[in-house]
C-alpha cells in the first residue's frame, strides 16, 4: 500500500446488538463495492485491492463479527445465518443495493448465500475460494451422525473455552507467524497485515484480534441441497476464482460450479488460498476485466 492517498475512515454499524466495524474508502457518489474478508482475517487485508479500485467505486470493507475491530459474539457462537444477517444489515442500513461484492473464503461463502436469498440486491459477485469444503469433505462429514458431530463440537467448545489467546513477545514474532501461514506474502504485505491484525496486551505482548471461538465450525449447517438451491438463484454475473496451488480444487471439475446459472470459473497460477495477495496484479487484472467500468451512481 502506498502513502499517496489517504487511508479509509472507520465506521460502525449494529447487527443483533453487536457493534460491527467497517472501513470506508470514500467517494459515496460512486457505485458501492463491498469487500468481505475470510475467516480469522480482517478488513484491512483488502487495502491493496481497495486502493486500486477506489477511483471507480465506493469501496466498503467490513470486519466480520468476531474479527478485526468488530465485537465478539457474547456466547461464542458464529453461525452462517448470523454472518449472512450482518451482511444483510450492512447493505440494508446503508442502502447499498444493488451492490457489487468481492469476497474471500468465508466471506465468499456468506456473499454467495446472500446473493441467492436476495438475487436483486447484488449486481456482480466475485467469490475467491468461497465455495466451502470439497464434495469429498462434505460427503465425509455427512457420513457422521449428528450425535457424533454434536459431541465433537461440544468437546471443541470446551477446549476453546480454556484456550487463552496466543501472546507474542513482540510484533516481530507475530509477523514471522504471518509469514509462516502464507509463504507467498512479501515482507511488506505480511507486516501490514500483522500491524492491523493484532492488539497489544496490557503486559506489552501482542495477540491476534479475532475471537478464538471463530475456529469452531457449527455442528450443522444448511443442507447441500439448500446451498445448491441458493446458488442456482443467483441472478448476477458471478466469477469463481481459485488458486491453482490451493487444496480447494477446481470447482468446474468437481461439480461445485454446476448449480450456478451465470458463473465463470478461473484459476490463477502460482497462487494458493490467498490468491488476492499471492498474485495481486493478476488478480486485479481479472477482477477489473470482469467488473468493467461502473456507471456513475
Amino acid at each position: 500500500m502506498t502513502d499517496s492517498m489517504p487511508g479509509p475512515t472507520s465506521r460502525t454499524y449494529f447487527s443483533q446488538r453487536l457493534r460491527l466495524h467497517s472501513v470506508d474508502w470514500g467517494h459515496p457518489d460512486r457505485p458501492p463495492l463491498l469487500l468481505l474478508h475470510g475467516g480469522r482475517d480482517h478488513c484491512r487485508n483488502w487495502d491493496w485491492t481497495a486502493e486500486a479500485l477506489r477511483g471507480d467505486w465506493h469501496v466498503i470493507a467490513p470486519d466480520l463479527r468476531g474479527h478485526g475491530d468488530s465485537q465478539w459474539s457474547p456466547d461464542g457462537s458464529y453461525t452462517m445465518a448470523g454472518y449472512i444477517y450482518d451482511l444483510a444489515q450492512l447493505i440494508h442500513q446503508q442502502r447499498l443495493a444493488p451492490v457489487t461484492i468481492v469476497a474471500h473464503s468465508l466471506g465468499g461463502n456468506i456473499a454467495l448465500r446472500y446473493a441467492g436469498i436476495y438475487p436483486d440486491a447484488v449486481a456482480r459477485l466475485v467469490a475467491i475460494e468461497g465455495l466451502g469444503p470439497s464434495p469429498r469433505a462434505l460427503a465425509e462429514r455427512g457420513a457422521t451422525t449428528i450425535a457424533a458431530r454434536m459431541d465433537e463440537w461440544i468437546r471443541e467448545q470446551r477446549g476453546l473455552a480454556g484456550r487463552l489467546p496466543r501472546r507474542y513477545a513482540s510484533i516481530e514474532d507475530a509477523f514471522r507467524r504471518m509469514q509462516e501461514e502464507n509463504p507467498h506474502l512479501a515482507a511488506a504485505q505480511a507486516r501490514h497485515l500483522t500491524a492491523h491484525g493484532v492488539n497489544q496486551n496490557e503486559d506489552g505482548t501482542y495477540s491476534w484480534k479475532f475471537d478464538n471461538y471463530v475456529r469452531a465450525w457449527p455442528p450443522y449447517d444448511m443442507s447441500g441441497r439448500d446451498i445448491d438451491l441458493l446458488w442456482s438463484r443467483i441472478a448476477c454475473p458471478t466469477l469463481l476464482l481459485y488458486g491453482k496451488e490451493s487444496q480447494s480444487g477446481n470447482p468446474a471439475e468437481d461439480g461445485r460450479a454446476r448449480p450456478f446459472r451465470h458463473a465463470t470459473v478461473a484459476g490463477i497460477d502460482g497462487a494458493g488460498h490467498w490468491l488476492h495477495h499471492d498474485r495481486l496484479d493478476e488478480f486485479l487484472r481479472i477482477v477489473r476485466e470482469f467488473l468493467g467500468r461502473p456507471r456513475p451512481g
